[in-house]
Parts: structure tokens; C-alpha cells; sequence
């Protein structure tokens, strides 16, 4: 396992050793020894998983402390771009985002700290998307920030077909007007 820094603190890419041969492939999705050495210490408490197709997005959805969520993310089968907001104020990089894609190929992992909005667009026929996280889900902790926000500019890689999102997504308060309260904390 390979683990690799992004340009916001705390988010971390995660390439798993897969074995693959002519039956197909194995590799460990989580072991929390082996990613407790590699720095990860969170308790996972449930597993998430959506299908979707392509040009759906989802996001940037995300929980008010204290029932903020960490989470390991990673696409089962097809293609995503993944992105992650960083939400905690204090941090250097505050209202920044980095997104990657995630695939069904590479196992590649996206580890997301508490303080990030996250969301997600298929750029594949369809995908499975799978996702642990370390807080139950609250529903009136739940918030969203609206994917098309201008000043945030994310490009959701889905070039001229339109995005297929929710209402409720797409009603979402934009970055500048939405309810946050997290701090940055040194790691």
C-alpha cells in the first residue's frame, strides 16, 4: 500500500497492492492495522454504497460537527471524479478543493478527514461507489454546498453533457452562504 499526500492537509490518496492473474484480483480494501501504521487512525462505523450513471453528480454533501464524517472512498466498478472541500476554517487551504478520479481498476482510494464537503460525478456508463465512514448518519446535521458555485469552479469532467443532479443538490446554498463550523487542527 502506497500512500500519498495531496496539496490539502489530511487528504490522503491511497493506492492498495492489488494481485490480480487470469482469475481476477484480490486485494485488502481496509486493515486497520496496517493503515493505522500508515497514519490513518479512524474508526469506521458503517459502509455506504451507491450506483449511479453517467453524468450523475452527488455532492457536495457533508455533516456539522459533531457529526462530521470521515471517510474512505472508492469506486467498485466504472469511473468517478472525486472531489473534496476543505470546510475548516484556520486551515491554510480553506475553501480550496482537490479532485482525482477513482476507478474500478486501479482500487485507488481517497481518505477524506472530518471538515470536507465531498461529492462526486460518473464519468463511466455506470458506477458502483463505495464509501466508509466514522459517524452515523445525522439528518439534521446534513448539509450541502451547491456543485455549480461559481467561485469555487470545480469542473466535474463531464464536458457537454448536462449534470444530473437532485433537487436538493442542486437548491444547495452556495460556498459563501453556507452553515459551517469546523477548525483546522494541526495533524
Amino acid at each position: 500500500m502506497e500512500i500519498k499526500e495531496t496539496t490539502l492537509p489530511g487528504l490522503l490518496i491511497i493506492e492498495p497492492q492489488v494481485h490480480g492473474d487470469s482469475r481476477g484480483y484480490f486485494f485488502e480494501s481496509w486493515q486497520d492495522a496496517r493503515y493505522k501504521k500508515a497514519g490513518i487512525h479512524t474508526v469506521f462505523l458503517q459502509d455506504n454504497e451507491s450506483k449511479s450513471v453517467r453524468g450523475v453528480v452527488r455532492g457536495l454533501h457533508y455533516q456539522l460537527y459533531p457529526w462530521s464524517q470521515a471517510k474512505l472512498v472508492r469506486v467498485v466498478e466504472g469511473c468517478v471524479y472525486d472531489v473534496a472541500l476543505d470546510l475548516r476554517k484556520g486551515s491554510p487551504t480553506f475553501g480550496q478543493w482537490y479532485g482525482l478520479e477513482l476507478d474500478g481498476e486501479s482500487k485507488k482510494q481517497l481518505f477524506i478527514p472530518r471538515g470536507f464537503a465531498h461529492g462526486f460525478s460518473v464519468l463511466s456508463e455506470t458506477a458502483i461507489f463505495s464509501y466508509k465512514t466514522d459517524n452515523a448518519y445525522n439528518r439534521d446535521a446534513e448539509r450541502a454546498i451547491n456543485i455549480n458555485d461559481p467561485e469555487l469552479k470545480i469542473d466535474w469532467k463531464l464536458g457537454k453533457q448536462n449534470a444530473i443532479v437532485s433537487d436538493k443538490d442542486m437548491n444547495a446554498p452556495m460556498f459563501n452562504k453556507a452553515e459551517m463550523n469546523f477548525k483546522f487542527e494541526t495533524l
